[in-house]
């Protein structure tokens, strides 16, 4: 909006409410941590105890993602691996998203995801958002 119509509108501009893509509600710069990893082995359940971690340290205020991509998607799956790893994630309301552009390559399709596992259209393109958006950045 134009400072003039801002004025004709009776407001001041201010700052633009950041979105959070995943669910649009206003967010406050969180972390983001991005996973590409195996299909295999504890790689997923280390990389969602590291999430834990950061969560305790940063406290409720600040979000917490851990977006997967590669075949490491598969891991994402109901009934696969360790579900009490990606149920404790969940329950410390860390994001789990899943990039659809590796489920596609790995065969992974949405309704085979694990209860509470959200997912994005390309793993990169959310980061960049992300990091535009302020929210710190790790790679495990």
């Amino acid at each position: 909006m134009e400072q003039a119509d801002a004025d004709a509108a009776g407001t001041q501009p201010g700052p633009a409410v950041q979105r959070n893509d995943v669910r649009d509600t206003p967010v406050q710069p969180g972390l983001v941590i991005h996973g590409f990893g195996p299909d295999s082995g504890t790689w997923l359940a280390g990389l969602l105890r590291s999430a834990g971690n950061a969560r305790r340290a940063l406290g409720p205020e600040r979000s917490v993602e851990v977006v997967v991509q590669g075949l490491g998607v598969r891991l994402l799956r109901a009934g696969i691996g360790d579900q009490s790893a990606l149920d404790g994630a969940l329950s410390a309301d860390i994001h789990v998203l899943a990039c659809e552009n590796s489920m596609t390559r790995a065969g992974v399709q949405k309704d085979e995801l694990h209860r509470g596992v959200e997912t994005v259209d390309a793993a990169v393109a959310h980061l960049a958002r992300r990091q535009w958006e302020n929210w710190a950045y790790v790679r495990l």
